[in-house]
């Protein structure tokens, strides 16, 4: 993980191909148990966590390879680090997805980038930056998931779209400038239609919805309630893979949040669960919608997680922690 953030440049082609491979196979083949299998015997879009451990949430990520290592190897009072944990079953971790794209940090490495765009990146310096976070960022998660299947989870966001397509519940993306457009194109000339066909097959394959004993996750606040059925048979529903990745605030029907949270949950407790999610940026530790029961906790400019305990309630105030950057001292160490 430290060499993959120390590196200097995009990942090379052949490399990433094989962790590509590794990871789609991981997906591909989970247990049904923790991935319901859909009508076609494929993994469904739903993850039923485990109930008996400590649940890390993340938001998103946005290509911030800082932010991604110094979870893994943050550490608890006992010196124990989250990738430790993991790996002994005392810890499960789900991302809310949208790994690609760095924002408001890089809006000059953007405008720097477009105009190597324009002139075909025969120069791309600025570019290659964007693509050694972006795609680094993904490679240690794809390194993750392959390492600890059942305890680590990276769901469907918006961004997970390389090929920038307008179909399958995918719409093509921009923000500060034609960051979707400029993926795609410094893709295809310097990493190829193989590759492209291997990282929108992995994209394809990630869950959409996450459920815990006491929450739920995904990408984006429900814009309906979907039930088991829709979301296993996703692959199939493109509505269900648009309504839980890209909906905006205040697009929602009223009461998704509730009905989602009953539905998979418990309706005589709904006012001690939460739907966390990420998507828009807030500017606190959190943000309540949908009657206080929906959790936007997606902060661009700091290190913020939600740590759930797997007995007793949510405490949003204790449980939604904002983490120090100690990466200098966990590689130095």
């Amino acid at each position: 993980m430290i060499e993959i953030y120390l590196r200097d440049t995009p990942p090379s082609l052949d490399a990433y191909l094989e962790v590509l491979e590794r990871a789609y196979t991981t997906l591909a083949s989970e247990n049904p148990k923790v991935r319901p299998s859909s009508s076609a015997g494929m993994p469904g879009g739903i993850v039923q966590l485990k109930q008996n451990i400590p649940t890390i949430i993340v938001p998103d990520i946005h290509a911030r390879i800082d932010f991604f290592l110094n979870i893994l190897l943050s550490e608890n009072s006992d010196g124990w680090s989250n990738l430790q944990m993991l790996a002994a079953d005392m810890l499960q971790v789900v991302c809310v997805g949208d790994g690609f794209h760095a924002e408001a940090r890089a809006v000059e490495r953007w405008d720097r980038a477009f105009q190597e765009y324009r002139e075909s990146y025969k120069r791309h310096r600025a570019m290659d930056e964007e693509m050694r976070e972006s795609l680094g960022v993904m490679e240690m998660v794809q390194e993750v998931k392959c390492a600890f299947p059942l305890n680590f989870h990276f769901l469907k966001g918006n961004h997970e779209n390389i090929r920038n397509e307008h179909e399958e519940g995918n719409y093509a993306f921009r923000k500060f400038t034609y960051e979707g457009e400029m993926v795609l194109y410094y893709m295809e000339k310097f990493y190829g239609e193989e590759f492209l066909d291997s990282y929108a097959r992995f994209e394809k394959s990630l869950p959409l919805l996450a459920v815990g004993r006491n929450f739920l996750v995904s990408h984006a606040e429900p814009m309906s309630l979907y039930d088991r059925e829709d979301i296993i048979e996703y692959r199939e529903r493109p509505e269900v893979v648009y309504g839980l990745t890209w909906t905006a605030n205040d697009e929602a029907e009223e009461g998704s949040v509730r009905r989602m949270l009953s539905y998979y949950l418990d309706e005589e407790n709904v006012e001690e669960y939460y739907y966390f999610g990420g998507h828009r940026p807030i500017r606190d530790l959190y943000h309540l919608r949908a009657e206080g029961r929906y959790v936007q906790f997606h902060n661009p400019d700091r290190f913020i997680i939600a740590l759930i305990q797997p007995e007793g309630p949510i405490d949003l105030d204790r449980d939604i922690l904002e983490l120090e950057n100690n990466l200098g001292t966990y590689i130095n160490t």
